[in-house]
C-alpha cells in the first residue's frame, strides 16, 4: 500500500503551492477525482479482508478529510485575495457625479414644447383641439376654401400630388391646416372655437422654409363674433406665448382668398444687438395672417353666412418657435441631431403652465 504519510505530505505541498483556484482544482481532482490518489486507495478498502479494513478505512478516510479541508482552507484564502486584487484594481471615486437618468437626458423637441404652449394659452381661453389628415382632395384643401380655379397655390411647384385616382381625382399632401376648418365647420354645429396645429407640405426649401413644417390656425364661428373679439385674442396670444406684460400690434389690410376682410398682423420688437426682443423697441415684425372667415366658406359647410360668421387666424410653429427661442436656421428642426436637441430641446417634465411660465 502507498505511504500514506508521504501522500499527505506530497497533496500537501501541491495545495500550498497552487498559484489561484485553476491550479488548485487539478490538485483536487489529481488527489479526489474519480481517478486520484486517494480514491484509488478508497477503491482498494472492499478487498481487504474485515481486519485490513477495520484498521486500513479509518486511515484512508482520514486522509481524504484531511486533504479535503486543506483544499477549502485554500480556495477561501484564493477567493480573498482575488477579491482583494479586484478591489484594489477597480476602484470607484465616490466624489464623481452620479450619471444622469434617462429622464434628466431625454429632451422635448422644440416644437413639441411650442405646440403644448399653444394648447395652453388657447385652452385657458376656452379652444380645444381640431385635428385632420395629412393628405387631402382639392376641395378640401382649396375649392371649400374660395381658392378660384387657376389659383397659383394650386400649381405643381406649390403643391405636392399624388398620381390621379381610379376616378381621375387627384388627392395632395395639404398645403394648410385650413382643411380641417372645413371638416369641423361640417360636422360640429356652431359655436366654434378650435385650433389646429398640424403639419403642412409645400415645394419650398431654403434657411427659413422646408417642404415640411408646422401651422397652427385658429378659427371662431358663432353669431356675434367680430375683429374686436380676434383683436384681443391674438394680443393675448402674444402676450402669453413671448411672456411679456404688453406687446404693440399692428393690423395692415391684405388679401386671402379664405377670409374678408383680410389682415396682416405685425408686432412691436427691438433688434438691437442682433437679438429679437417683444414689447420693447420700434421695429416692427410680421407673424400671422388673420381675418373675418369669408361667406363663401361658410356657405361651402352648409352654413349661412347671414346667420353665422365668424373669424380665423395662422402662423407658422416654427418660425414663432425660432423667435421665442432664438433659433437661427429653421433646417436643424429635421435633422434629428442629437447634439442641437440636446441645446434647444426641453426637460420632458417641466410641462408648460400659464401659472408656472411656459419655458422654465
Amino acid at each position: 500500500m502507498t505511504d500514506l504519510s508521504a501522500l499527505e505530505t506530497e497533496l500537501v505541498n501541491a495545495i500550498a503551492a497552487a498559484s489561484d483556484e485553476a491550479a488548485l482544482e487539478a490538485v483536487r481532482v489529481a488527489a479526489l477525482g474519480k481517478a486520484g490518489s486517494i480514491s484509488g486507495l478508497l477503491k482498494t478498502l472492499g478487498a481487504m479482508t474485515p481486519d485490513e479494513r477495520k484498521e486500513k478505512g479509518p486511515l484512508i478516510n482520514g486522509l481524504r478529510d484531511r486533504v479535503t479541508e486543506a483544499l477549502t482552507t485554500k480556495r477561501d484564502a484564493l477567493k480573498s485575495a482575488a477579491l482583494d486584487q479586484r478591489l484594489q484594481s477597480e476602484r470607484v471615486d465616490v466624489t464623481l457625479p452620479l450619471p444622469q437618468s434617462p429622464a434628466a437626458r431625454g429632451r422635448i423637441h422644440p416644437i413639441s414644447q411650442v405646440i403644448d404652449e399653444l394648447t395652453t394659452i388657447f385652452a385657458d381661453m376656452g379652444f380645444s383641439v381640431a385635428e385632420g389628415s395629412d393628405i387631402e382632395t382639392d376641395f378640401f384643401n382649396f375649392t371649400a376654401l374660395n381658392f378660384p380655379v387657376g389659383h397659383p397655390a394650386r400649381e405643381m411647384h406649390d403643391t405636392f400630388f399624388f398620381n390621379p385616382d381610379e376616378k381621375g381625382e387627384r388627392k395632395l399632401l395639404r398645403t394648410h391646416t385650413s382643411p380641417v376648418q372645413i371638416h369641423t365647420m361640417m360636422s360640429v354645429k356652431p359655436p366654434l372655437r378650435v385650433i389646429i396645429p398640424g403639419r403642412t407640405y409645400r415645394c419650398d426649401s431654403d434657411q427659413t422654409h422646408t417642404p415640411m413644417f408646422h401651422q397652427v390656425e385658429g378659427l371662431v364661428i358663432d353669431k356675434g363674433s367680430h375683429l374686436g373679439h380676434l383683436k384681443w385674442i391674438l394680443a393675448e396670444f402674444c402676450k402669453s406665448f413671448f411672456e411679456v406684460d404688453d406687446v404693440k400690434m399692428r393690423f395692415r389690410p391684405s388679401f386671402f382668398p379664405f377670409t374678408e376682410p383680410s389682415v396682416e398682423v405685425d408686432i412691436q420688437c427691438s433688434r438691437k444687438g442682433g437679438e429679437i426682443r417683444f414689447g420693447e423697441g420700434e421695429d416692427w415684425l410680421e407673424i400671422l395672417g388673420c381675418g373675418m372667415v369669408h361667406p363663401n366658406v361658410i356657405r361651402n359647410c352648409g352654413l349661412d353666412p347671414d346667420e353665422y360668421q365668424g373669424f380665423a387666424w395662422g402662423m407658422g410653429i416654427d418660425r414663432i418657435a425660432m423667435l421665442k427661442y432664438g433659433m437661427p436656421d429653421l433646417r436643424p428642426f429635421f435633422e434629428a441631431d442629437l447634439r442641437w436637441l440636446s441645446h434647444y430641446g426641453f426637460r420632458p417634465l417641466d410641462l408648460p403652465t400659464l401659472a408656472g411660465g411656459l419655458s422654465v
